[in-house]
């Protein structure tokens, strides 16, 4: 068979139902990592959703304890042909966010797929099953058409904890890390730019998530009887931050900003716009960095956000100064930044600026870093003229997401060239409810995919080599 048939299988695969049939298995199992209890309902899906597909396919599956004790398994499937001389790892997380069932508009349900019009709605179709079902039923499509020989062997990895903070995955790579060899790095999550055009992304800004507190007596105390002598803390602590980052969102703290913005990262963004969609709010133009495009702010810049602030009771304010206030604050940073000292260099900028009193404490949860992959590898180059050749568009390549995945642990534990090929858009309403993917999307998703793992048989190893 020839590489459009391949194509042309994976059209098949969309609009003869069969996408549809494997989807509404898949979202029906309720895999909220989030949620207690659960690691038998994320354990069978790895066990009797997708192990069975995969044995069909010529993969050795094997289940593979979290170094973390509490921590849900990992999946970790091979596929290898004797003559291959180069591998393919890809990933794919089975977990969801909570359903929020009654949040749902009438007639949608998180563990049911509906299809209205273009989008079809289900917990998990945008994040992550929709798009690692469309990988794999590519890859089955292109193993049939090349008649069980891809000419390159395929790692499988499946974790059912990324919605927690893929707990366990970095050490599971650290210590496995011959199960997982290989020489391209290849999966699907996040958004496209623009849900019109393909996307490829290279890696993920970090995120470092921080408190501010400030606690300077126990319990609040009447504002007429003692306004005036009293420090309130709320008014300090809103000092503090405005000493660290300005009234349109520019940081203010060098140390806190990126090296530089390589002239390859800004080239590869010339072209590219964000917003502008049906669903997204209006961007702010004087909002951050100056001198840069808002593509750049977001995917070349490192951000400062105040995600929480309470001092009080804002539910029910009383007249009383406030003895406490607390801040939940947030760094989106890209590669260049000095993100190990972090911390410090917020400890002394407060020091600096008379806030000795101000805590600076880092948030509990696990934090990826930031990661880029050259817009310039010959990976990419590959990946992106195979779209273009498989779809007519030209294809928007971020040197990395403006959001975080954990691609730290195969960029940098594995010492992979990462390439992610997103299936989703910006308006899928991941993390909220009627969470959705659009069906125009997965079923260009599959052609291209389909075409994508067609061109690593033919032009793959010598690349590799």
């Amino acid at each position: 068979m020839s590489r459009q048939q391949a194509i042309d299988l994976a059209t098949a695969y969309f609009d003869q139902g069969q996408f549809q049939t494997t989807l509404e298995r898949r979202v029906a199992i309720p895999t909220e990592s989030q949620e207690p209890g659960k690691i038998p309902v994320l354990t069978a899906y790895l066990t009797e959703e997708l192990s069975p597909l995969l044995v069909k396919l010529g993969f050795d599956c094997k289940i593979v304890p979290n170094p973390i004790e509490g921590g849900a398994p990992f999946l970790v499937a091979s596929r290898t042909e004797p003559e291959a001389n180069f591998t393919v790892l890809t990933y794919g997380h089975g977990d969801v966010v909570r359903g929020y069932a009654p949040q749902w508009h009438e007639g949608l349900a998180p563990w049911t797929l509906n299809i209205r019009g273009d989008r079809w709605y289900g917990r998990g179709t945008a994040d992550n099953k929709g798009q690692h079902t469309i990988n794999l039923a590519a890859l089955e499509q292109v193993i049939t058409a090349r008649q069980g020989k891809l000419g390159y062997n395929v790692t499988l990895l499946i974790e059912m904890g990324e919605e927690m903070g893929s707990p366990g995955l970095r050490e599971m790579c650290t210590l496995h890390g011959d199960l997982l060899k290989a020489d391209l790095f290849l999966a699907s999550d996040g958004p496209r730019v623009s849900a019109s055009r393909p996307t490829l992304f290279l890696g993920s800004r970090g995120a470092f998530n921080f408190e501010l507190r400030l606690n300077v007596r126990e319990g609040g105390h009447h504002s007429g009887n003692w306004g005036g002598l009293l420090k309130n803390p709320g008014i300090r602590l809103a000092h503090a931050i405005a000493s660290m980052v300005d009234p349109k969102g520019r940081i203010l703290v060098p140390k806190l900003l990126p090296s530089s913005l390589p002239d390859n990262v800004r080239r590869a963004l010339a072209n590219i716009q964000v917003g502008g969609g049906p669903n997204d709010p209006e961007i702010d133009p004087d909002w951050a960095e100056p001198g840069l495009t808002p593509t750049e702010r977001v995917f070349a810049w490192n951000t400062f956000e105040t995600l929480a602030f309470k001092t009080g009771n804002p539910d029910a304010p009383v007249n009383a100064i406030p003895g406490y206030a607390v801040a939940f604050c947030q760094l989106r940073y890209v590669v260049g930044s000095d993100n190990q000292n972090f911390l410090k260099h917020i400890r002394d900028h407060l020091d600096a600026h008379g806030f000795t009193d101000v805590e600076a404490l880092p948030s509990r949860g696990e934090a990826a870093e930031a990661t880029r992959l050259d817009p310039d590898n010959a990976w990419v180059k590959m990946a992106a003229a195979s779209i273009t050749q498989t779809t007519g568009k030209e294809v928007d390549v971020l040197p990395n997401l403006g959001g975080t995945l954990p691609n730290d642990a195969f960029s940098k534990i594995l010492a992979l060239p990462t390439v992610w090929v997103p299936h989703s858009y910006a308006a899928c309403s991941q993390h909220a409810p009627n969470e959705h993917m659009l069906g125009s999307v997965a079923r260009e998703s599959l052609q291209l995919m389909a075409g994508l793992f067609w061109d690593l048989g033919d032009k793959g190893a010598k690349i590799a080599a």
